[in-house]
């Protein structure tokens, strides 16, 4: 029997029942009647779906998704080793089961030195969770290797992105993977201010400037949560052929709330 992970957010972040989750993302992604391409790589959010869905969808609905995908999400909760994989099972979501692709999980194991195979970071995590429900909404069919990243430093980050690409080169799946980096953006400042500070995240990884990117979250002091995974994921997308990063939407909780006093920002973007 291969381990069942359950959902530690369902009922709060996105509904637990599944035609109300259907229509909630379905409401949130509205007419997406975009000519779906390609990607190395994409940043999207992971809030609660009434903040960030939208920004999510945003990007997913513009992706021709591959079978796999890799999704990088930074540990909220302290558990677990810095770079934590789950390498065999499932997860149980609302709408059907995600299977791990325990190939390429056994593959980055062997190809990188950071990565653990550790479930115990990803138990009470929502930052890889929240992301599958609209995946699955824009295909039914993928399997995922999900890693959450705690603090470590750069040339950690920067190794890891690299280790990524190789082990994806090396097994011939370059073109039918996607790299996911979760996170959102500042955290309970002014919005005017949360802007400002997110634009000079944004424009680093707009400029596939990893090393601007860390620099410029310590410079400014940005609460992005999810700055490990961004720089894991660019280091690996430069490996993989990047060449083009796009802002497809960014927003505030204060465009659902209208309390501009203490908002948390929300990016995404595809890397192409």
């Amino acid at each position: 029997m291969h381990p069942i992970r359950q959902p530690a957010v369902a009922g709060q972040f996105y509904s637990s029942n599944p035609k109300a989750l259907e229509k909630e993302i379905a409401f949130l992604a509205g007419s997406n009647e975009f000519e779906k391409k390609p990607a190395i790589a994409c940043m999207v959010p992971h809030a609660g779906y009434i903040y960030s869905g939208s920004v999510a969808c945003a990007v997913i609905a513009r992706l021709k998704i591959p079978e796999t995908i890799i999704i990088l999400g930074p540990n909220h909760t302290g558990h677990g080793a810095p770079f934590s994989l789950i390498s065999e099972g499932a997860w149980a979501m609302p709408l059907g089961n995600v299977n791990i692709n325990t190939s390429l999980a056994g593959a980055l194991l062997k190809n990188s030195g950071l990565l653990k195979n550790d479930p115990t970071a990803h138990q009470s995590e929502h930052s890889i969770e929240v992301e599958l429900p609209i995946i699955q909404h824009f295909k039914k069919n993928f399997s995922l290797v999900p890693i959450i990243i705690g603090n470590a430093d750069f040339k950690d980050y920067f190794s890891l992105g690299k280790q990524i690409a190789a082990a994806l080169i090396n097994n011939k799946i370059e073109k039918k993977t996607l790299i996911i980096a979760s996170s959102d953006m500042s955290h309970y400042e002014e919005a005017k201010t949360a802007k400002e500070k997110d634009t000079q995240a944004i424009n680093a990884i707009i400029e596939l400037n990893e090393e601007t990117l860390w620099l410029n979250i310590k410079k400014y002091n940005i609460t992005m949560c999810g700055y490990a995974p961004a720089i894991v994921m660019l280091s690996a997308a430069k490996v993989l052929g990047a060449k083009k990063a796009q802002l497809i939407k960014y927003q505030t909780s204060a465009d659902v709330t209208g309390d501009n006093s203490s908002v948390v920002g929300y990016a995404g973007i595809i890397i192409t």
